[in-house]
């Protein structure tokens, strides 16, 4: 898949220096998988506290099941 782009030179150069990539498009599926990582871990921080547990179950009384 081709796409045009207008990005920084001076981030694409620090980029790969910091990564030690061999080209550009290795350098941005690098970036685009930890942007994607990044946003997927704040939606589940976000979800802490949301969760209604149920006051009666007794995670106990399960283990005694067989």
């Amino acid at each position: 898949m081709t796409h045009s782009l207008n990005l920084d030179e001076a981030l694409i150069r620090e980029a790969l220096a910091i990564d030690e990539q061999q080209n550009l498009e290795s350098v941005i599926e690098t970036a685009l998988r930890e942007y994607i990582q990044s946003r997927q871990r704040r939606k589940i921080v976000d979800l802490f506290g949301t969760i209604d547990y149920d006051e009666t179950y007794n995670y106990k009384a399960q283990r005694q099941i067989q």
